[in-house]
């Protein structure tokens, strides 16, 4: 029966194989080729690909999505050729902001792909500290939406309020946290491949390089990307700051390290598309659907861009004195620079700004971020202006200013906040609206008294906000 089931499931590869290159351009199965090339010169040879292990971090985006079609068309491709192939473990680290519409992009893909029932490939998701099997139905457990929403806040102060950077805060650690569970489960890998491109993975190890020397910590040896040890290193950082700022350790699921040599195998040159007609076959094969609230217009594989133009337009109106559509034609402005460097179609271009135009469509898209806010992170309207003002970092120097501008009521509290944010004794009215204002515990606002804006979180350092602009897909 094994082997009549043996059979059957070869037959079901090839099919999927077939299926795959005839959504293929040319240019694409080309590529396809030198992909295949790479992974065997990786492996050693031939020979040695049936032991070859290899780890894709899977946010969900468009390029994304492609260049896991890539690697499943260059795994089935080496079965088809030698009997056997490399093993492919594709992890997704999860997060509150990543949307039903995301989480089923990724799963539509997996079915395209049939990834699921092959041996040779795991399909993980990071969820909590916890590596699992990926189950595209389950929503994120109430300790990793904590824990973004934390990450998300303090990110947010540490930055002024600037939107990208402050969802970049909560989002690299996260990646941290993904690339060192998964390259260490079960055994590790041979392999990391990465479809980022060469920018991003400098910037992603500029940050980690800047992590660990606020922290106090060396790196042995200069490397070109997401080593072993700097990974291992931002973990127990990110653990050490969480236990420090938020009272919690972190909980993580224990592993034990492995001891592999690791590669790194940059992919991006290969496969990298641009939003073109050869695309859209793909993605229609690969049931990829743009999310409503990324769509095209995404920033980073952070930052959602509902929420990205609703911070911006609340800056306008709050932090400016300007209305909220200024802000948030702003961010349209800054939007469609990006996607004409994407060299996108003006029919896709005009189709992905529609939605914000009018004041009724308007009115509905920040409602919808208002609700977004709320359920995926617990954060009210309230809270978010007050991450936008900042008020506590830097000894509570712009906190006169932000009562001013939103709560003038509670002026005259202001020196019992500067007493309580001084860890002195303040009445305890004062006290609960500062941790309903700020979101966070009042030992974590004591904490970001102390520190200045700049010289922020190793942990939550990360680029400035035009160094986020760079992404075609929702969470890459």
């Amino acid at each position: 029966m094994s082997s009549v089931h043996d059979q059957a499931m070869q037959h079901v590869y090839r099919q999927v194989l077939q299926r795959l290159m005839e959504h293929f351009s040319q240019a694409q199965r080309a590529s396809l080729q030198l992909l295949i090339q790479r992974v065997i010169v990786a492996a050693g040879g031939y020979e040695r690909v049936a032991g070859f292990k290899v780890m894709y971090a899977h946010g969900g985006g468009k390029d994304s999505v492609q260049a896991l079609a890539f690697l499943r068309a260059a795994q089935l491709s080496i079965a088809a050729r030698s009997t056997s192939t490399f093993h492919l473990r594709i992890a997704t680290a999860r997060h509150a902001g990543m949307t039903a519409d995301v989480m089923a992009n990724i799963e539509r893909g997996y079915s395209a792909l049939f990834v699921h029932d092959d041996p040779r490939v795991e399909a993980l998701v990071l969820d909590g500290g916890v590596l699992q099997p990926f189950d595209s139905g389950q929503t994120a457990t109430p300790d990793q939406c904590q824990a973004d929403r934390n990450d998300l806040l303090l990110s947010g102060h540490l930055t002024l309020g600037a939107a990208c950077p402050a969802f970049c805060g909560c989002c690299y650690p996260g990646l941290a946290d993904l690339y060192r569970h998964a390259m260490a489960w079960d055994g590790g890998v041979d392999a990391v491949i990465s479809a980022d491109p060469l920018p991003e993975r400098k910037r992603y190890l500029a940050w980690g390089r800047r992590v660990l020397r606020r922290a106090g910590v060396g790196l042995s040896a200069q490397v070109a990307t997401f080593p072993r040890a700097m990974i291992d290193a931002l973990g127990a950082v990110r653990r050490q700051q969480v236990q420090q700022w938020l009272g919690q350790p972190l909980q993580a699921q224990p592993f034990a390290g492995s001891q592999r040599p690791l590669r790194f195998i940059a992919i991006d040159d290969l496969v990298h598309q641009p939003f073109d007609e050869p695309c859209d076959v793909l993605n229609a094969f690969l049931g990829f659907h743009y999310d409503e609230h990324s769509f095209v217009l995404s920033e980073s594989d952070c930052a959602t861009p509902l929420l990205s133009a609703h911070l911006w337009g609340l800056r306008s109106e709050h932090v400016h004195g300007q209305p909220y559509v200024a802000g948030v034609n702003d961010y349209l402005k800054r939007a469609r620079v990006r996607m004409q460097r994407k060299q996108m179609s003006p029919s896709l271009q005009r189709e992905a700004l529609a939605a914000w135009q009018g004041a009724d469509q308007l009115a509905q898209r920040r409602q919808r971020a208002r609700d977004l806010a709320a359920q995926a992170y617990g954060l009210s309207e309230a809270q978010l202006i007050c991450l936008l003002f900042a008020p506590f970092v830097e000894g509570g120097k712009r906190l006169e200013q932000f009562l001013r501008r939103c709560h003038p009521g509670m002026l005259v509290a202001l020196p019992y906040m500067h007493k309580a944010l001084r860890e002195q004794r303040a009445p305890e009215p004062v006290v609960q609206w500062l941790v309903s204002i700020g979101g966070l515990p009042l030992s974590t606002l004591q904490a970001l008294y102390r520190l200045e804006a700049e010289a922020l979180s190793p942990s939550l350092n990360h680029p400035t906000h035009g160094q986020c602009f760079g992404r075609a897909a929702a969470h890459r």
